[in-house]
């Protein structure tokens, strides 16, 4: 009997989908795009709006996901929804999470340009407010740490509205509460905790000071806010610290933090500085830094690499600070700096770390010693009173800088940097001043000068003949040059020599065999326009000397001198004249030129003329040969005249002598009327095309042969 089939039994057996089948279906389906669109729907609806948000946080850990999420303007969305009636906080941590989650899996840049509206900033602003005045928990603290995080990456467009939306100020009011007392409702009941989110929280705070800065709208907000008083507050030694405050190492890292802002800071709020005193304050700090008072830096963070142990990293951003606003020109703050005893308090520094790092050299060493030299360079230049002050102390320095290891120039700690920041230091502190001038020649300086030129090093071999030349001015310099000797007893000159064919071999000059010039000679590719413009070109130093003397003589004459006294004016005529002579000899080079081109020219031409000439002769001759031929063949009178004709020619041509009893063989055959030389096979030449006006109408003919038997063609194979 047939069982029905509704009575059948029929198991199933169901295998679980993997997790990968299930997030490739989602990604198919667009369900985060969809479920972003939904959101509008479910505006009211708070448990549905959590389930839907906390649905794309799930789904925004997939790229390809997020890039649906992209399209469909996922970041604004989100911002529009975040800071919704939501007593859970669930709504705010799970926007912020997707945010985060699009930062890693997308495009960051579209993402921020998304964000760079005036509606994004404002929720942002307002989750960032609203958190940093109920922080209460650790949850609270972390989720306010990173909508800051969120809102520092969209500062850093420079299109995002942080002034116009009043999230700058209120940022900057925030950033400098701690230091700075306000009695501003928003920061005037707050306290920091010292916990650690709190201390990242103020790290980032700097970070954000640094990255508004880039934006000049802002230098008048930073100034509103105190900025530079409160970075300030950390360029002192840490006292002891108490119960409630930062511990050693987070004092440290923010101390860091504050003096690497200050030194973005400081280029833009002179001022500022200068009414916070500065200079003063820095150098009390930088007398602590070289001090041997006790000090254990941690160096654990970024700004703290390499000052484990001691305080070099708080010396190294110190000095950045002053190179800043050293570097500036303002004469208010570099003159203040100088009559505190900045230079000999550097020089000191820069002895200290020679000495004390002699056998271990780190990068950051070098790069202190570098700023020293740069800062040395700009309170100096140009004032010989600095000059002074800097002194034979910081000529030996100077010498002791030089004669450094040049193997150490290709370590990679920046010692190329050095040597380089230690002769513009040489330059502008020491060229000038006739004291130090001597003495650097006295203390053998221009010998160690000329060493370094022997390295011929790319970037300092042009600084280090500038100074040469600077020193020549002094009447001491020349014996000390020619005095000196290098290896295998090389003189000055032989070394300047040397650099200068060096510097003709990589700006590719031609030589000759004697050695001679030959850049200008044989040069491919140009017409004579360009040979006479390249004779103005080899002459382009004597005409720019000439243009010179020009003018000093139009300047006498403009400033109504007295008639020059005589050797004076005869030395200006015959300068004036030999430069008119280089100017008449390059004109007359150019007719040369000129006339050459034309002369090749019109050569040129009559050779054109005489190709054509020969073949039109050539033609000529074929059509009467062509002509001669038809009267030969059709006029059997003319055919024979011209049998004889060649009999003639050819009895004329053989010799007259004969010897005796030899015998004679005639090469030609009686009777026949031809005027080709016979032979067993007979050549026919056809028409030409030209005369026929048309192809042959057997182009196989030649290949055939056609032996004549009984007066009939017939054709045999061929053998």
């Amino acid at each position: 009997m047939q069982v029905p089939y509704s009575q059948k039994r029929i198991k199933i057996f169901c295998q679980p989908i993997s997790t990968n089948l299930k997030r490739k279906m989602e990604e198919l389906a667009d369900l985060a795009e969809t479920l972003l669109l939904s959101l509008t729907l479910a505006e009211k609806q708070l448990p549905e709006k959590l389930w839907i948000i906390k649905t794309l946080q799930d789904l925004s850990t997939s790229e390809e996901n997020c890039k649906f999420m992209m399209t469909a303007q996922a970041p604004k969305i989100l911002c529009s929804h975040m800071n919704d009636v939501d007593p859970s906080g669930k709504l705010l941590f799970c926007s912020s999470e997707i945010l985060w989650n699009l930062l890693e899996k997308g495009s960051k840049e579209e993402i921020i340009n998304q964000l760079s509206n005036v509606e994004c900033v404002n929720a942002l602003k307002e989750a960032f407010l609203n958190l940093f005045l109920r922080a209460s928990s650790h949850y609270d603290r972390q989720l306010r740490n990173d909508i800051l995080v969120i809102s520092t990456l969209i500062a850093q467009n420079p299109g995002a509205p942080m002034i116009e939306t009043g999230f700058a100020k209120q940022l900057i009011l925030v950033a400098t509460s701690f230091e700075v007392k306000s009695h501003k409702p928003l920061v005037k009941g707050f306290k920091l905790t010292y916990c650690y989110e709190d201390f990242e929280w103020k790290k980032l705070l700097f970070n954000m000071l640094t990255v508004l800065s880039k934006d000049l709208c802002t230098v008048q907000l930073l100034h509103e806010g105190k900025v530079m008083l409160a970075l300030f507050h950390y360029v002192k030694p840490n006292q002891k610290p108490g119960v409630r405050d930062w511990s050693v190492a987070q004092y440290e890292e923010l101390q860091l933090h504050a003096i690497a802002t200050l030194a973005t800071m400081a280029p833009l709020l002179v001022e500022d500085y200068m009414a916070c005193q500065g200079n003063t304050r820095l150098l009390m700090f930088l007398k602590w830094c070289a001090g041997n008072d006790p000090f254990f830096g941690q160096g654990n963070s970024f700004h703290g690499t390499g000052g484990r142990g001691n305080k070099i990293a708080q010396m190294h951003y110190s000095l950045r600070v002053l190179n800043s606003v050293v570097s500036l020109g303002d004469a208010a703050a570099n003159l203040d700096l100088c009559d505190q005893g900045a230079i000999n308090q550097l020089l000191s520094i820069l002895k200290s770390t020679a000495n004390n790092f002699k056998e271990k050299e780190d990068a950051i060493v070098v790069e202190i010693q570098t700023d020293i030299f740069l800062i040395l360079s700009a309170l100096c230049e140009n004032n010989v009173h600095r000059k002074e002050i800097f002194g034979w102390e910081g000529v030996d320095t100077l010498i002791q800088f030089m004669k450094m290891d040049a193997k150490k120039f290709y370590s990679g700690l920046g010692h190329n940097h050095l040597l380089f920041s230690t002769l513009d230091c040489l330059w502008c502190c020491v060229i000038g001043c006739t004291i130090l001038e001597d003495y650097f020649l006295e203390k053998e300086g221009l010998f160690t000068l000329l060493d370094l030129l022997v390295l011929n090093e790319t970037n300092v071999c042009n600084l280090i003949l500038g100074i040469l030349v600077e020193f020549c001015d002094n009447p001491k310099t020349v014996s000390h040059i020619n005095a000196w000797r290098g290896e295998k007893d090389q003189t000055a000159a032989n070394l300047l020599i040397n650099l200068w064919r060096q510097e003709e071999e990589e700006m590719g000059v031609k030589h000759d065999k004697l050695g001679r010039i030959a850049g200008f000679e044989n040069l491919p590719g140009l017409s004579a326009k360009d040979f006479v413009t390249l004779a103005v070109i080899r002459r382009y130093l004597d005409f720019k000397v000439g243009e010179i003397w020009g003018e000093v003589c139009a300047e006498l004459k403009k400033e109504k001198f007295y008639r020059p006294v005589t050797a004076d004016q005869e030395a200006l005529q015959d300068i004036t004249e030999a430069f008119e002579n280089v100017g008449m000899m390059v004109l007359s080079l150019q007719n040369e030129m000129l006339e050459s081109k034309q002369y090749q020219e019109l050569w040129e031409e009559e050779k054109s003329y005489a190709k054509i000439q020969f073949l039109h002769k050539q033609k000529e001759m074929v059509n009467k040969s062509w002509e001669n031929l038809l009267i030969r063949t059709s006029n059997y009178e003319a055919l024979k005249r011209a049998n004889r004709l060649q009999e003639k020619s050819i009895e004329e041509s053989r010799t007259k002598e004969r010897q005796h009893n030899a015998t004679f063989h005639p090469t030609e055959i009686k009777g026949l009327n031809i005027t080709v030389a016979p032979g067993r096979l007979a050549t026919v030449e056809s028409s030409s095309a030209e005369l026929t006006r048309g192809p042959l109408t057997d182009t196989e003919l030649a290949l055939k042969k056609f032996p004549i038997r009984e007066g009939a063609f017939k054709k045999v194979e061929e053998v």
